[in-house]
């Protein structure tokens, strides 16, 4: 699994402070060092639609098709997926879950599985099948990438619900590590979320703006 960072809105904390004092005309009081304080105070009233003007791009590689989609029902966000219409997948490998690598019957089952989908994928391309018909065989196992698009509240949203205990292992781990990116770019933005310990845990307010 790799997470990379492709863009984000430059000096985008200062972006959402000139935005939100907009709605309080309070220009007047921004300097170098007003905007951290400004951004928790708008979380912390629930103010989260002046986070929509700042935007982030990952590139997510090295995750089954289980766990990308679980991310393309976000629908706020914009995605762009390896596709297998065009892209022969045969080679791309799978994701085995750790509780199915815990175990060699376990593990040989699932081996077992995913080279017979591999070969019924290979077979029905050798009979002219085409790529887009011959996926059809293929298990939620196998790898893919895509590049996700969205603005700081769609993103903050995602880590809450995809980054508590309940959520699927491998979509946390996803979250998990666009989180650490974001932190290090709009500290104030997501400094208050964290994916660690028993469940999410989120300091700020989260009222609905």
């Amino acid at each position: 699994m790799q997470v990379e960072l492709l863009a984000i809105t430059p000096d985008a904390e200062r972006l959402i402070e000139q935005a939100g004092r907009t709605c309080y005309m309070s220009h007047d009081r921004i300097t170098e060092e007003s905007s951290g304080k400004f951004v928790r105070m708008l979380i912390s009233k629930g103010h989260l639609s002046v986070l929509e003007h700042a935007y982030a791009t990952f590139r997510i590689s090295g995750v089954s098709r289980a766990s990308t989609h679980q991310l393309v029902r976000h629908r706020l966000c914009s995605f762009s997926q390896r596709s297998q219409r065009y892209v022969k997948e045969a080679e791309n490998g799978f994701v085995i879950p750790p509780t199915v690598s815990r175990s060699d019957d376990a593990l040989a089952v699932f081996r077992d599985s995913v080279a017979a989908s591999t070969q019924a994928y290979l077979h029905l391309l050798s009979l002219g099948i085409p790529r887009e018909d011959a996926r059809f065989v293929m298990p939620n196992a196998t790898r893919s990438e895509l590049v996700l698009s969205a603005n700081f509240r769609e993103l903050r949203h995602i880590v809450m619900t995809r980054g508590s205990r309940e959520a699927q292992w491998e979509v946390r781990g996803i979250v998990t590590q666009m989180l650490g990116l974001l932190k290090q770019h709009a500290p104030n933005v997501f400094g208050g979320l964290t994916t660690s310990g028993d469940d999410l845990i989120e300091k700020h307010a989260t009222k609905r703006s």
